[in-house]
């Protein structure tokens, strides 16, 4: 029996990895907004580039993604000592784990499979508070973009549709109460009432320090967008730019989507808000597919190793 459950615990992590590697490649030959010969152009133009620039390039995505495994790092230690290259084992498998699932739901189970039974709930509130904390820096950082654009550029707010809206507060009611008479409601209520007591046993300066570190990491990949576009040779004003590219991020923070797509939800989402200064929509959708590449893709297909080489703590 042992014998089978190994095996299929080995069909599932090969499951896993095979989806990630083909959406990955998908993503590259079958891009809608992106072809794979005009993406092997725009390549051409950035590798024609001075090589300390491209090495700069690498040095942001390195960057992004030790400030990321050290906060994960951080916040697991609250619940078990957990070393740098654990965090950086655990962080990189839940990424490819989590490109295949909606809203990378995925990433909190497979951190928390890492922990033994009694300690998963509360790893998956710390991985909350993470992902929170991230949205946060996202959020506040996008207002101060919407707040710059709504100053500078005229907007026009489309007009609002009262049927679709009325439909709209008809579902989510309908959804509302279909919890609710199904119980799911108080089991979500009483866990939920658990994971805020057990975060609240951790001191407020802790969670500043999360913050803290969220923030850096959101103004380290967001001026590596900046710095992309410089590489491609945008000339607006470095205030324009990174405002606009902080709406963005934003606004792609807010809609669900499978991580998959990521790609393709940014990258729509910057060409409509790089169109207010009219920039060429093949460079938006080249710079948003390298970050895609630099900051998922890759960090997905080195993180398949250790989807291969996981197993369950000891005696589980």
């Amino acid at each position: 029996m042992l014998k089978y459950k190994r095996i299929v615990f080995l069909l599932i992590k090969l499951v896993i990895i095979g989806c990630a590697f083909y959406f990955i490649h998908q993503k590259l030959i079958s891009n809608e907004l992106l072809s794979f010969q005009d993406l092997q152009q725009q390549l051409s133009i950035l590798f024609s580039k001075n090589g300390w620039y491209l090495l700069l390039l690498l040095l942001f995505t390195d960057a992004n993604w030790l400030l990321e495994i050290y906060k994960w790092q951080l916040l697991a230690t609250v619940e078990q000592k957990t070393t740098y290259y654990e965090a950086y084992e655990q962080s990189l498998a839940s990424l490819t784990t989590s490109i295949i699932t909606p809203n990378r739901i995925g990433e909190y189970a497979v951190k928390a499979l890492y922990f033994k039974k009694n300690s998963r709930k509360k790893i998956v509130a710390l991985n909350f508070i993470g992902n929170l904390s991230q949205l946060t820096a996202t959020s506040v950082f996008g207002l101060i973009g919407f707040i710059f654009i709504f100053l500078n550029f005229d907007i026009h707010f489309p007009s609002i549709n009262i049927q679709k809206m009325f439909i709209a507060i008809a579902i989510v009611s309908l959804l509302y109460y279909a919890v609710k008479l199904t119980g799911i409601s108080k089991i979500i209520t009483i866990q939920f009432k658990k994971a805020i007591a057990y975060l609240e046993e951790v001191s407020f300066k802790f969670y500043i320090k999360i913050l803290v570190i969220s923030s850096v990491r959101y103004l380290i990949f967001s001026h590596q967008f900046y710095f992309l576009l410089r590489l491609f040779e945008i000339e607006t004003n470095y205030f324009t730019l990174i405002n606009l590219i902080f709406c963005s991020y934003f606004i792609a923070s807010i809609l669900p989507s499978l991580a998959i797509f990521d790609w393709a939800l940014k990258g729509s989402i910057a060409v409509f808000m790089f169109n207010f200064i009219e920039l060429n929509v093949l460079t938006i959708i080249t710079v948003t597919t390298i970050m895609w590449l630099l900051n998922v893709a890759i960090p997905a297909l080195l993180g398949s190793i250790f989807v291969l080489n996981f197993n369950f703590p000891k005696n589980e």
